[in-house]
């Protein structure tokens, strides 16, 4: 049986999607409309790029994925997709929790 991307690909995916549906329906902070988590993402993509791209580089990988796990697709150098999927999941979830522990915390002082 070939579970090609069933590894590592389909948890990359449902993660963005979780986080999503977290905020569209439970959370609602508001976070995706705001100028400054954009360009906090772009930062963190910046350096996600330098520092996963030396990792996973193919001529000198310092961390090897089994090919069976991902799409295959990588994008720019040797960055396997699953890792911006992840990468995007997680700090948009941290974002999210902080947001919305600040926005109790300020509704409750008033």
């Amino acid at each position: 049986m070939n579970l090609t991307g069933v590894g590592y690909t389909l948890p990359a995916v449902a993660a963005v999607v979780v986080v999503y549906l977290a905020e569209r329906t439970l959370l609602h902070t508001g976070l995706f409309r705001r100028p400054a988590y954009w360009t906090a993402m772009l930062i963190v993509l910046s350096f996600q790029i330098l520092v996963d791209g030396w990792l996973t580089r193919l001529d000198a990988p310092i961390v090897v994925y089994n090919p069976a796990h991902i799409l295959g697709l990588r994008f720019p150098w040797d960055i396997p997709v699953e890792d911006f999927l992840f990468g995007y999941a997680l700090v948009t979830a941290v974002l999210l929790g902080w947001e919305h522990t600040r926005q109790r915390q300020t509704g409750a002082r008033r």
